[in-house]
């Protein structure tokens, strides 16, 4: 062999093994396009009913993730072939004196209210869901299924009755609590440490009466004996409606592996979120840190705020936003915790819930034009099909029939 042939050959099969696996990325890029426009993809946790008080926000309109700071409207959710959402009714931990638990309960019926007007006002591009079915139905229309949801049971006002009340307004799941104790139960963070020693008395009926009306109990946010308890009260599959696990990102928001056995031992699941501090220790930002302190010691902890308050603080939050961006977690992270469930766990038990227009927000997927990274992640990671369908909506379309079947259960 010449002296030339011997300096082109390594040049030629680096070449060849470039051009090869250029090949494998652009096949497995087709290839999660039609599988994730094949599947059903149900994400079970955003926050945007917060942005549809906004007299600037149209949910049938398209708006920009990075300068409306939002995540999802119906043209994003059709862009990303996202095909069915939970919105959920969410309050902040307030005082849980009766005048406050009465303001609760009727703040919570106008964010309700502000959901069904909202989506009715765009009858060819979405509709409100409340059976499982309907998301299936609604897909082949090529319609977005809107699901709704309550986070913290502080919305109740401290009365069981108002969980039938919530049901019949359409929510299929009540998130326990959210950063703070609550008459039902323990929160996760609360700074002052447990209440009730786990779920309260208050909290059993209302576990008990989710299960007999066929509403999830959402156990993300709740502390690990609350969790537990949960457990032993409810007689349907629990979930966790946007939480991670503990085993990567040490925080007692995340799940830990004996509570993932748990769950699984109960037939639940973890739905992950894509929230950078849960996915991953947060790189430090002390300017950022001081300026959203320093919002959050103006605005009184965010708790109690008028329409109008409220309105300033969102104009104020989305300044420093676009002053001090947050330093993101990777689509890989989200990935990295699905992977960990399912090596834990098994494939039955995970899905995917973003906590989009919460907080959530991770490079490659910004938004829910986006979700179809985390499809093509999963296929460059060697998941087929048959476990992309389970983790985008199998398994919690699973849970969701169980817990809806009409012939309850009693103890």
């Amino acid at each position: 062999m010449n002296k030339a042939a011997i300096i082109i050959a390594p040049a030629m099969l680096l070449f060849m093994a470039v051009g090869c696996r250029q090949g494998s990325n652009q096949q497995n890029l087709s290839r999660a396009e039609k599988i994730h426009r094949q599947v059903l993809t149900v994400d079970t946790h955003t926050d945007t009913p917060l942005n549809l008080g906004d007299p600037e926000f149209d949910i049938g309109m398209a708006h920009d993730a990075d300068s409306s700071f939002t995540c999802i409207d119906l043209p994003r959710m059709k862009g990303g072939h996202m095909d069915a959402t939970f919105f959920a009714a969410y309050l902040g931990q307030g005082p849980r004196t009766k005048k406050a638990h009465q303001k609760a309960k009727s703040k919570a019926m106008d964010l309700l209210k502000d959901i069904h007007q909202s989506i009715g006002a765009y009858p060819q591009k979405a509709q409100i869901a409340t059976r499982p079915d309907q998301a299936y139905q609604l897909e082949e229309k090529g319609k977005r299924a809107i699901y709704i949801g309550v986070e913290n049971g502080y919305a109740l006002g401290g009365k069981l009755s108002t969980v039938e009340t919530f049901y019949k307004q359409g929510a299929r799941y009540i998130t326990l609590c959210h950063t703070s104790n609550n008459d039902l139960c323990d929160s996760s963070t609360d700074p002052d440490g447990p209440e009730h020693s786990g779920l309260s008395q208050f909290g059993k009926q209302v576990v008990r009466k989710m299960n007999e009306l066929g509403m999830i109990v959402d156990v993300s946010h709740i502390s690990d004996q609350s969790f537990y308890d949960v457990l032993e009260v409810s007689q349907d599959p629990i979930m966790a409606s946007h939480s991670c696990a503990r085993a990567l990102r040490e925080h007692p928001r995340n799940l830990s592996d004996p509570m993932l056995q748990a769950l699984a031992e109960n037939e639940g699941i973890i739905q992950i979120c894509l929230v950078s501090d849960y996915l991953k220790k947060p790189e430090p930002q002390p300017k950022r840190d001081s300026a959203f302190a320093a919002l959050r010691q103006k605005y009184d902890g965010f708790q109690n705020l008028t329409d109008e308050e409220r309105n300033k603080l969102h104009e104020e939050w989305r300044h420093l936003q676009k002053q001090y961006p947050k330093k993101l977690a990777h689509v890989n992270d989200v990935v990295d915790h699905i992977d960990h469930v399912v090596q834990t766990i098994g494939i039955d038990h995970v899905g995917i819930g973003t906590d989009f227009d919460g907080g959530a927000r991770v490079e490659g997927c910004r938004d829910v034009s986006q979700v179809p990274n985390i499809t093509r992640e999963l296929i460059d990671r060697g998941y087929t099909r048959e476990e992309i369908e389970k983790i985008w909506g199998g398994n919690f379309m699973r849970v969701f029939r169980e817990v809806s079947q009409p012939a309850k259960k009693s103890s």
